[in-house]
């Protein structure tokens, strides 16, 4: 799986504009929204990670410090994703110190990243809370008629039979 293309199909789902360049690590994603932007580094591996996210970090900063500067209060959220597909269970708690550095950008710091699933998992503190309700095969005039028990019935009836708002305001006005 290319981690790159993945994270930045993510990033365009929710919202994010994308774009790309080749950073010192490779090719980096860039993305920003109204509120916040960042880039996404690619390594090899944990040691590469390890060894060239600061740099990394450095080196997008200064090629985006024009962009930045214009950001205003956005350029206080600007983010560095650093993602690699090694697991590198000797490494786990070096990478995860590197998230807690707060010098120049918040971090996001991910070892594993093998599936669109992790990618995602990995990208979830910048995507949107997203619900997936569960919905049964149930009759949605009677849960919609169970959740509406302190609405009188006569008023619930006019709404599901598509009865003007006038004459449904009328009903549950008279209630009054």
């Amino acid at each position: 799986m290319d981690i790159a293309t993945q994270a930045e199909i993510v990033l365009r789902n929710a919202q994010y504009e994308t774009w790309s360049w080749s950073g010192p690590s490779g090719p980096v994603t860039c993305f920003e929204s109204a509120a916040l932007m960042g880039f996404v580094h690619v390594f090899v591996n944990a040691e590469a990670l390890m060894a060239g996210w600061q740099a990394s970090q450095k080196t997008s900063l200064a090629r985006h410090a024009a962009s930045l500067r214009g950001a205003g209060m956005k350029a206080w959220n600007v983010y560095s994703v650093l993602l690699t597909a090694e697991r590198a269970p000797s490494l786990a708690r070096a990478i995860e110190r590197i998230e807690e550095d707060f010098t120049l950008t918040r971090k996001i710091a991910r070892t594993a990243v093998t599936t669109a699933e992790d990618v995602e998992r990995a990208l979830l503190p910048l995507i949107g809370l997203r619900a997936q309700p569960l919905l049964g095969a149930t009759n949605f005039e009677d849960r919609l008629r169970s959740r509406l028990k302190d609405v009188p019935a006569d008023a619930v009836a006019a709404f599901l039979n598509e009865t003007p708002a006038v004459e449904v305001a009328r009903i549950l006005g008279a209630r009054s």
